[in-house]
């Protein structure tokens, strides 16, 4: 296999494609557009990275998953999860993190590159409050860069066709994962546990 191994065989390949556009979108703070598409989108993708590797997390909040203070600062509250707290590890670390964000019915996705902090202000905390609740912690982050990416790749896969939509009763459950994984598991109770388990530790 023919591997390449420098960025002159990279831009050998790729460098004449570039359109103007690619490189004119990416701005150094939100733009008004860019800020009402950022602030509709429910869920995101969180890129970190830290001494033992990188880490991707799946964000999600109904009615926006991130909070934006102003164009360079945004507030990314962390929710109840099963506290491996990989990105939170890696973030007070090394502050470099990335998002990617999904607006369902949207082929158009957002792109963040930036620096985080890791909080636990109380007022700050409380100002997330839901149901009673807050999170534990807030990422606060300053955009270093922000881009909307080609639709092409969300084209191609048909992200939003229910056509394409798996069907659930045909996929692997939590429950038949973990046995799996560990091989003394009883993935029954889990999987009829978790619905429930889950809606009532959303917050």
């Amino acid at each position: 296999m023919k591997i390449i191994s420098s960025i002159e065989e990279l831009n050998t390949i790729y460098g004449a494609g570039l359109s103007p556009a690619s490189v004119t979108k990416v701005t150094k703070q939100l733009t008004p557009l860019y800020r009402e598409m950022i602030e509709i989108s429910p869920f995101a993708a969180l890129a970190t990275v830290g001494p033992e590797g990188l880490d991707c997390s799946p964000r999600g909040d109904l009615g926006g998953v991130v909070r934006v203070v102003d164009d360079e600062t945004l507030h990314l509250p962390d929710w109840r999860g099963n506290n491996r707290v990989d990105s939170l590890s890696n973030i007070v670390r090394d502050p470099r993190l990335a998002l990617m964000f999904l607006i369902p019915g949207s082929n158009t996705t957002m792109r963040i590159n930036g620096r985080g902090v890791v909080s636990d202000d109380e007022a700050l905390l409380s100002s997330f409050e839901m149901d009673g609740k807050h999170p534990r912690t807030v990422v606060v982050i300053s955009i270093d860069e922000v881009y909307f990416q080609c639709a092409r790749a969300v084209m191609r896969a048909e992200l939003w066709n229910r056509e394409h939509f798996a069907d659930p009763a045909k996929l692997p459950t939590p429950g038949q994962m973990l046995k799996a994984a560990t091989g003394d598991f009883d993935q029954e109770t889990y999987d009829r546990e978790w619905p429930g388990r889950a809606a009532k530790t959303m917050w």
